[in-house]
C-alpha cells in the first residue's frame, strides 16, 4: 500500500477528540508538508535551472494533475498572469476531466492514460515547453500518459509525487519527492500532501519569475492591475521603490499603462516612459541593469 494510502498509526481515535484537540492536531500534521519541501529544494532548484532557458526561448508552463493536484496546477497557472504579467497561453491547466472537474469531481478521468496523452498532444508541445506532472500517488494514469506524450515531443518533464519511488519521479527528466507520509485523515491527500505541492509549486514558479527579472528587490513590479486593489498595489510598489509621493508615482503609471517596472525606471534615472521602456528592453526586463544603463 503506498504511504499516502496506508493508515496512520497516530491519532487513531480522530473522531473522539474535543473540537480544541482535533484542530490542533490537524494544523500540527500540516508542518509535514514544509519538512517535506524543505528536503526537496535540491530538485526544485535544478528544475527552475533547467526550466529557465526553455522558457526564456519562448516556451510555456503546463501543469498536468487530477483531482487535487491539477487543480492545485490551475490554481498556479492562472495566478502567474495577475502576479507577473505572465501570458495566459503560457501557463497552462491540464485536469483530468477537463474544465468541469475544476469544480466537480469526474469519477473515473484520472484512470485514463490514452486520454492523458491525447490532452498533452492537443496542446503540440515543443521541446522548449516545461511540463508539470502532479500526483500524490505519483502513478495517476492520466498523468503517467501525459508524461509519455511529453517526453516523446521533448519537453522538459518535472514529476512531483507524494511517495517514495514512484513512477511519475522516476520516469521524469526531474522528480520532486515530497515524502509527506500518511495522512492524518488515512488516503486525504487533499491535506498535508495537497498543502506540500502547493508550497512547491508556489517555490518554483516564483523563483522561475525572479530568474525571469518579474521582481525587483522583492517588489512585485511586474503586476498586471487587473482591478482596483492592484492598481492601488501599483502605486504603492512604485512609491516603495521609488521614494517618490503618490502623485507622481500615479501620473507617470497612467504613462505607461500601469506597468511598474517602467515607472520605477522613468522616476529613478528621472527619464521619459519611453527611455525607460528603452532601457528595459535593451536589459530583458531587468530593472537594476535598466537603472545602471541610466546613470
Amino acid at each position: 500500500m503506498l504511504t499516502t494510502e496506508t493508515p496512520s498509526a497516530q491519532h487513531t481515535e480522530l473522531d473522539l477528540y474535543s473540537t480544541d484537540k482535533l484542530i490542533a492536531v490537524l494544523i500540527e500534521d500540516q508542518f509535514d508538508a514544509v519538512h517535506a519541501v524543505r528536503a526537496a529544494a535540491p530538485q526544485i532548484a535544478a528544475a527552475v535551472m533547467q526550466a529557465l532557458p526553455r522558457i526564456q526561448r519562448g516556451g510555456r508552463l503546463i501543469y498536468v494533475g487530477a483531482g487535487t493536484s491539477g487543480r492545485l496546477g490551475v490554481l498556479d497557472s492562472v495566478e502567474l498572469f495577475p502576479t507577473f504579467s505572465w501570458p495566459n497561453e503560457r501557463a497552462v491547466g491540464v485536469l483530468a476531466g477537463g474544465h468541469q472537474a475544476m469544480f466537480t469531481a469526474i469519477e473515473g478521468a484520472e484512470d485514463d492514460a490514452l486520454q492523458g496523452g491525447a490532452d498533452l498532444l492537443a496542446l503540440q508541445i515543443t521541446d522548449n515547453d516545461v511540463v508539470l506532472l502532479l500526483a500524490a500517488s505519483g502513478a495517476t494514469p492520466y498523468v503517467m500518459g501525459a508524461l509519455q506524450a511529453a517526453r516523446a515531443d521533448g519537453a522538459l518533464t518535472i514529476g512531483f509525487a507524494n511517495n517514495v519511488n514512484a513512477p511519475i519521479t522516476a520516469k521524469a527528466d526531474i522528480g520532486v519527492t515530497l515524502n509527506t507520509g500518511n495522512e492524518l485523515i488515512s488516503g486525504s491527500t487533499r491535506l498535508k500532501a495537497g498543502t506540500s505541492q502547493k508550497i512547491a509549486l508556489n517555490t518554483f514558479s516564483s523563483a522561475l519569475m525572479i530568474r525571469l527579472n518579474k521582481v525587483y528587490g522583492n517588489l512585485m513590479v511586474d503586476l498586471k492591475p487587473t482591478n482596483a486593489k492592484l492598481l492601488r498595489r501599483a502605486i504603492s510598489l512604485t512609491m516603495f521603490a521609488t521614494g517618490c509621493d503618490e502623485a507622481s508615482a500615479s501620473q507617470t503609471l497612467a504613462q505607461c499603462d500601469q506597468h511598474v517596472k517602467t515607472a520605477v525606471v522613468a522616476l529613478l534615472n528621472r527619464s521619459s516612459v519611453a527611455a525607460a521602456q528603452a532601457r528595459l528592453a535593451q536589459s530583458d526586463g531587468n530593472v537594476r541593469q535598466a537603472l545602471d544603463q541610466g546613470a
